[in-house]
């Protein structure tokens, strides 16, 4: 009864096994301590007699393999101390409840800081990765910024930052890890929290640099048409104040699922290095000209990045409101966020929606 009326959070300091483990389970958020904390519904002495595994409670269901391995819980820490103090920590970003609005800190941070460096943040090379953290630290207050599972599906960065004093959310693609494509974990690892901070009227801000879905029959089979669908239903759904800020890559249906126009998306903004379609160029030329000599499919190639690989097109047809440049990011973010402060968007009366589960 208490979810999404008050923030929970689960800090596991010890053993938690059997039916207990459905308890933290339900809550918003589960911290763990390493090498003292275990969560599993069945512990290795049934493993064993049941499937013939051995493993330790640690492999089984310790902080390390639920940070990384299941996504079961959010944050490893390395002792109690540092688990208690973390709490703390990220207690702060959050609101007592869904409708005391999220709280407001002093901060010297200016909201019209410009960071000149971003605009050489994006390498020359298309296929050239960068840390998005780098981008996140620099458009929020004083570079404080607490990522929530940090190690599981690490190709989708989430958290929370301030801006003006003020709680955001923040959903980012990071091209340092499958070059930021999202799969199943990530989705779902964006979904669940792009609902959190809808439930707790905490503004989402999304950082897109994302070449699509990751492909093959794991994935597929795996149900990635389901679990992008959650992702999708997540965004649309949410009516939070809701900018998007696209650095690079744009392409296909992750376009769409990462907080575009077409999900209800406030503010959505391109850098100048953008590039929002379909498919790549070289993929989009090898389908639409594939009787052509590899010689011939170069030219074409090279025309459709000219034509295409930028942000104007979209801009022209009004998927993107205007194209920034990347040293005044946190000033448009600022901006947007105040315009957005009285945003009332209402979803229709409904029991409950049906998210794709």
């Amino acid at each position: 009864l208490a979810s999404g009326v008050v923030p929970q959070i689960s800090l596991i300091m010890g053993p938690c096994a059997g039916g207990a483990v459905y308890s933290p389970a339900i809550t918003d958020f589960i911290f763990m301590v390493k090498d003292s904390s275990y969560m599993f519904v069945t512990g290795p002495d049934v493993v064993k007699t049941v499937t013939n595994e051995v493993v330790t409670q640690e492999e089984l269901g310790g902080a390390v393999s639920h940070t990384t391995k299941s996504g079961v819980a959010d944050n490893a820490f390395e002792n109690d101390i540092e688990a208690l103090l973390s709490v703390r920590d990220f207690f702060d970003y959050l609101p007592e409840n869904n409708r005391t609005g999220v709280p407001e800190r002093p901060t010297e941070d200016a909201w019209d800081r410009i960071e000149p460096s971003l605009d050489t943040l994006i390498p020359p090379s298309a296929n050239q990765p960068y840390d998005m953290h780098e981008l996140i630290r620099k458009t929020v207050d004083e570079g404080d910024f607490f990522e929530v599972q940090p190690t599981h599906a690490a190709n989708v960065i989430i958290g929370f930052g301030r801006i003006e004093g003020r709680t955001v959310g923040i959903v980012a693609n990071q091209p340092m890890v499958l070059a930021g494509v999202l799969d199943i974990n990530s989705s779902k690892k964006a979904a669940r929290f792009v609902r959190f901070c809808d439930a707790f009227e905490i503004p989402i801000v999304t950082f897109v640099d994302v070449p699509g879905f990751l492909p093959g029959t794991a994935q597929e089979y795996g149900g990635i048409i389901k679990h992008g669908a959650k992702l999708l239903f997540a965004y649309a759904e949410a009516t939070v104040p809701k900018i998007t800020i696209i650095t690079r890559k744009a392409y296909g249906g992750a376009y769409d699922v990462m907080a575009s126009k077409h999900l209800r998306g406030d503010l959505n903004y391109a850098w100048p290095t953008a590039e929002i379609a379909v498919m790549g160029a070289k993929g989009a030329v090898e389908i639409i000209f594939r009787g052509l000599s590899t010689e011939e499919q170069a030219v074409k190639t090279a025309e459709y990045e000219d034509r295409f690989a930028n942000p104007f097109v979209a801009a022209s047809k009004g998927f993107i409101d205007e194209v920034i440049y990347p040293h005044s990011t946190r000033k448009r973010i600022a901006l947007g966020l105040r315009k957005l402060r009285n945003k009332a968007l209402e979803n229709p009366w409904k029991k409950h929606d049906n998210i794709p589960l």
